[in-house]
């Protein structure tokens, strides 16, 4: 059956075989031939279906084992793990998920020191199996035993009593894995295999503290690059865990380790290595998005918490154009969005203190998002693939919701900076601005406006005043322009005397098949609001219509 589900070739033949194939690992007589295919004068693909139907028997079917067999099959699995050490890789993941299946049910009454038993078994001198080959195998089943107890079937009471005894026994795990990870002579696969290993446990809700060194040992492996992902995941999985907060002195400790990236980080960045910044910011985001309510309780020390703010918004403005050059600043936005709410919960007194250190800070996170939200140069966007223009168009959306955001924090002042910096873009003769400059500040404008009751504010007749002087040279300035005028409709028809100044505009663009959805969009709106103050126009308005 196994041969005509890898090999026939004929469809209905392989799925007749796998129908037959899930039956049997299911049935009593599964106990029997599990083993026997897993002989070693069989192929890796039959081995691994009678481990696999070892796993299932031992997940699903506990109830069916006498209890005076669980030590003859925990005795197998062992001597069949030690087989496997130095053979196939898929077989030997299979048999320590069987065995780590029956270390969860049978902790901590019929075995109580599962994980010690474990650690002692593989350190146990065997002389037919390499010492490498055993320290891999026993990793290996120390990486899957907390993956196991996430997807067991254990009942609910079970499962709590069984993650405290694990994570108890983490103090068998970590020393071990601190010392292969300290040692000069640990090729990089086994380091690897180790920080694996650690992501893996520390998802159990263990004290970070209990975490320290290794967390410190994965930032010293951040420097090489064959281990660099690997020991992103683990420093991530650590710092991300809900239960991290109750540790405040480790959490300040680690500030300094994660400003202590920002060379490699530069580094990265002029040489363009994508993967590289990528991590480094995943891991500055982890720490500054799961715990700044914690690190801001901490006021005096306000100045390593503001560092660790500045590095993030190096990652939110690092160069070049998302999608196409980096896929780093999307990280960071929602940060901002919690670093605020964090900031407006405090009592006034506090607040008020952090809002003088934070509101410089919000304003330069706004001229950031302005860049990254400018289109680059036509040439370039004409190389873009559709994706590419669809993922960017999504990442200015996300840009558009976060100013919207900031605007609670930063009020009017945000309208009246916006409105100066276009003024002043629109006026300056002796410099030309580019197109992409004004599209993105007038973006900025209409992502507020859309959301927010601007009709109070005593910027906007100036910026309808600047809006017909504009030079429109391309699509998406003009698209743009038109949303604009959209997003004022309301405030245009408590000033009926200023619809003169933008409608011309509006109807010139329906003319335009690329504008068709901007202009009528803005054209809907402003005779749903200003109907009152139409007459005058309607005939104009009907003439370009037909």
């Amino acid at each position: 059956a196994l041969h005509q589900l890898y090999y026939d070739p004929n469809i209905e033949n392989k799925n007749l075989a796998q129908k037959w194939l899930m039956q049997a690992q299911v049935s009593p007589q599964a106990w029997h031939f599990s083993w026997l295919l897993l002989n070693m004068d069989k192929v890796p693909e039959i081995q691994y279906f009678g481990a696999s139907a070892l796993h299932i028997k031992i997940s699903r079917y506990w109830n069916d084992i006498p209890a005076d067999q669980y030590e003859s099959l925990k005795t197998q699995l062992f001597t069949h793990i030690t087989r496997f050490a130095s053979g196939s890789k898929i077989v030997l993941t299979r048999l320590c998920v069987a065995l780590a299946s029956l270390a969860l049910s049978m902790m901590p009454e019929a075995w109580p020191c599962a994980v010690a038993d474990m650690v002692r078994m593989f350190q146990a001198e065997d002389s037919n199996v390499d010492g490498r080959a055993r320290c891999l195998a026993l990793l290996e089943l120390l990486t899957v035993l907390p993956e196991e107890f996430q997807t067991s079937r254990l009942p609910q009471y079970r499962k709590g009593q069984v993650r405290s005894v694990l994570a108890q026994e983490c103090g068998s795990v970590f020393p071990l894995l601190e010392q292969l990870l300290q040692q000069q002579d640990s090729p990089g696969f086994i380091k690897q295999k180790v920080l694996k290993c650690f992501s893996s446990w520390v998802q159990l809700e263990i004290p970070l503290m209990d975490c320290e060194n290794l967390i410190q040992a994965a930032f010293t492996a951040l420097q090489d690059p064959e281990l660099f992902d690997t020991a992103v995941e683990a420093v991530v999985n650590a710092i991300s865990q809900p239960d991290a907060q109750r540790y405040v002195n480790t959490l300040l400790k680690l500030i300094p380790p994660v400003l202590g990236l920002q060379e490699q980080l530069r580094q990265a960045v002029q040489s363009g290595d994508m993967e590289t910044s990528h991590g480094i910011c995943r891991i500055a985001v982890a720490l500054g998005e799961n715990h700044s309510r914690a690190l801001l309780d901490q006021v005096e020390h306000w100045q390593s918490f503001l560092a660790l703010v500045n590095m993030i918004m190096f990652c939110t403005g690092i160069p070049g154009h998302y999608p196409v050059n980096e896929t780093t600043s999307s990280l960071t936005l929602t940060f901002w969005y919690t670093l605020q709410d964090d900031i407006l919960s405090f009592e006034p007194d506090k607040q008020a203190v952090y809002q003088q250190v934070y509101r410089p800070v919000y304003f330069q996170l706004v001229d950031v998002l302005l860049h990254k939200a400018q289109f680059p140069s036509d040439e370039e966007y004409g190389f873009w693939s559709s994706d590419e223009k669809e993922q960017f168009r999504i990442y200015r959306v996300d840009i558009s919701d976060t100013l919207m955001y900031v605007y609670e924090m930063l009020g009017a002042e945000l309208l009246s900076s916006l409105y100066d910096k276009l003024g002043r873009l629109l006026t300056n003769t002796e410099q030309p601005s580019t197109w992409q400059h004004t599209e993105a500040l007038l973006y900025g404008f209409q992502s507020i406006a859309e959301t927010i009751d601007v009709n109070y504010s005593d910027v906007v007749p100036g910026l309808i005043g600047l809006i017909p002087r504009i030079s429109i040279s391309n699509v998406q300035l003009a698209d743009t322009v038109m949303f604009t005028i959209g997003a004022l409709s309301e405030w245009l028809a408590d000033h009926p005397v200023m619809i003169n100044n933008v409608l011309p505009l509006v109807l010139q663009a329906l003319g335009n098949p690329e504008l068709s959805i901007s202009s009528v969009s803005t054209l809907k709106k402003i005779c749903r609001e200003c109907k009152y103050d139409l007459p005058p126009y309607a005939a104009n308005i009907v003439a370009v219509s037909q």
